[in-house]
């Protein structure tokens, strides 16, 4: 059984999410299989952290997160980390 690659879930500063080797889609939820196709041949990437929240991010995957107060739908927006509830989740803001 090999390591599970570090993110927020586990307390690095990092979003990770999949992508399929066979069809190219991506998923942000870790399965074992291509949601979009059931191919086996998934990759983890790095996500780069822009987006729009609900996050739609750059990498073609949808993400809830928390944000500030003052954002509105279309604004784009970037990651950071925060503690909440004794952890490191992600938190986006409105880029400049």
């Amino acid at each position: 059984m090999s390591a599970r690659p570090a993110d927020w879930t586990n307390g690095e500063e990092a979003i990770l999410y999949q992508s399929c080797a066979a069809c190219g889609g991506v998923q942000y939820f870790r399965r074992g299989f291509c949601a979009a196709c059931g191919a086996g041949d998934l990759r983890e990437k790095r996500a780069s952290g822009e987006g729009i929240v609900l996050v739609d991010a750059e990498e073609g995957f949808r993400m809830m997160a928390h944000g500030d107060n003052a954002l509105a739908i279309g604004d784009r927006v970037r990651a950071r980390f925060a503690p909440f509830a004794g952890r490191i989740v992600p938190y986006f803001e409105k880029t400049k």
